[in-house]
């Protein structure tokens, strides 16, 4: 491996241990807002307790998510900063406005969120959670519009070899954030979801304040099946976009190397991903045209076709991504998106019928689901991400133009390992804090000792530090 690759590994790395933790940041947030809502308008303190014990894993979360965020910015700097100087007029300034308005909106109002139970009027608490809530999504949209410059830039020239802005608002209303922003919003709500009925089951079968964790299945199984069903919809607009401004990575999902029309949808390909003779396959006739066209009856390119043009365009050299990976981080998006679907329908079903406690088999079941939208997260990135190679601009720079030239195999090397390892810590760490505090049920409110002081959130720094 090269300097090149080691870099890529390790950018790659971060990102993937990143995003473990900002869908649930994004989720999670809104889901606490609303617990908070529900106490101040019933005035009931089973959802300020509520909100106080998903509050505690939120903040554990959120911490570890800032940690592995700002590692990420620091390599453009330094492994990558012949893309920054490349894209540096137009990569700063969303980044910037992240950090100035978003960044500091959610952090500053999380610490006065932590530290002023009792100290401020309900509502006025309330309103702090929900600035949180508000300040974490803002955040994933200027990430976002950072991020869709990469995958179809607009709003730009180049000059001296660099790209400028000339229209910001070009920037912000790039269509491709408004298809990912959407889908980013409810997969983190469907993290959150599953994340809270996951461990609500772990205390239901454990009898554990049964009547704080039905309510918080309640309240997950509902956003759960509504944020699911959006995630789907939503991919579906996405696939569509997908077809007009990166017709390679369709082509790439499909492991689809003949242009076809109509063009069938693949279930299942064994053989053929390498462009060589395909051994099995499961395929649904016209449907890829009615994933991409809405219609019965379209021409999608494959990718031998795809990569005539792209040589007749920009010159000779591979243009093709990694279509075993693309084909497969798919299918497990897609695969694990329906089975959640499911789930949450039979989740809603069982709240319902009010009758949650009663299943155990199904509450063991939603303890393992905990890891599906993990896996939709991470493969939906990695898709969208390794889909674009040769380019890390699309059209407009290739990967290997952007990487330093002053950084030496040993270098990326050793960083890489050095990373890894750390981040690695970091994670055991996380999900110690994260499975002690889950595991650390609040006792019912009619055993608890009237003049007893409420349980506060601040408890909870001693342990982050």
């Amino acid at each position: 491996m090269d300097a090149l690759m080691l870099s890529r590994l390790q950018f790659g790395v971060t990102t993937v241990y990143h995003f473990f933790f900002v869908p649930l940041t994004l989720g999670l947030s809104l889901m606490v807002a609303l617990m908070e809502t529900l106490y101040v308008s019933s005035g009931r303190e089973i959802y300020k307790q509520m909100t106080k014990f998903w509050g505690k894993l939120f903040v554990i979360n959120f911490a570890m998510g800032v940690v592995t965020g700002i590692v990420q910015e620091f390599q453009f700097g330094m492994n990558w900063s012949e893309y920054s100087r490349f894209v540096g007029d137009i990569f700063g300034a969303p980044l910037a406005i992240e950090a100035l308005m978003a960044f500091f909106l959610e952090s500053t109002f999380l610490g006065i969120w932590i530290f002023s139970w009792d100290k401020l009027s309900k509502g006025l608490h309330a309103a702090v959670i929900w600035l949180v809530a508000i300040g974490a999504n803002i955040s994933a949209l200027w990430i976002l519009i950072a991020n869709s410059f990469m995958q179809e830039p607009v709003g730009y020239v180049i000059n001296d070899g660099r790209a400028e802005m000339v229209n910001f608002f070009d920037l912000i209303f790039n269509p491709n954030v408004w298809v990912m922003f959407p889908h980013t919003i409810t997969a983190g709500l469907t993290t959150a979801a599953f994340f809270v009925m996951g461990i609500s089951a772990y205390h239901l079968l454990r009898k554990n304040n049964p009547d704080l964790f039905k309510r918080s299945f309640q309240v997950a199984a509902v956003l759960g099946t509504f944020a699911v069903v959006l995630v789907i919809l939503n991919g579906h607009s996405q696939t569509q976009h997908m077809v007009e401004s990166q017709p390679m990575k369709i082509a790439a999902a499909e492991g689809l190397y003949e242009t076809e029309s109509p063009a069938s949808f693949s279930l299942l390909t064994i053989g053929n991903l390498q462009g060589t003779e395909e051994i099995f396959s499961i395929r649904l006739p016209r449907m890829l045209c009615l994933l991409a066209y809405n219609q019965l009856d379209c021409e999608i390119q494959g990718i031998n076709n795809l990569q005539a043009q792209s040589e007749q365009e920009f010159g000779p050299g591979n243009y093709v991504p990694p279509v075993p990976v693309i084909y497969w981080s798919f299918r497990v998006m897609v695969g694990a998106g329906f089975l959640m679907l499911g789930l949450a329908a039979y989740a809603l079903f069982l709240v319902m019928g009010d009758s949650v406690e009663n299943h155990k088999k199904s509450l063991h079941l939603f303890g393992w689901a905990i890891a599906l939208p993990y896996l939709a997260n991470t493969a939906g990135w990695i898709m969208t991400e390794l889909g674009r190679v040769p380019w890390v601009v699309y059209g407009l720079m290739k990967i290997e133009d952007g990487v330093s030239v002053v950084v030496s195999w040993g270098a990326a090397l050793l960083t890489l390992i050095g990373f890894t390892l750390v981040y690695a810590a970091l994670m055991v760490a996380t999900i110690y804090l994260l499975a002690k505090f889950a595991r650390q049920a609040p006792p019912p409110l009619d055993i608890q000792a009237p003049s007893a002081a409420p349980e506060t959130i601040p408890s909870l720094v001693g342990a982050q530090e």
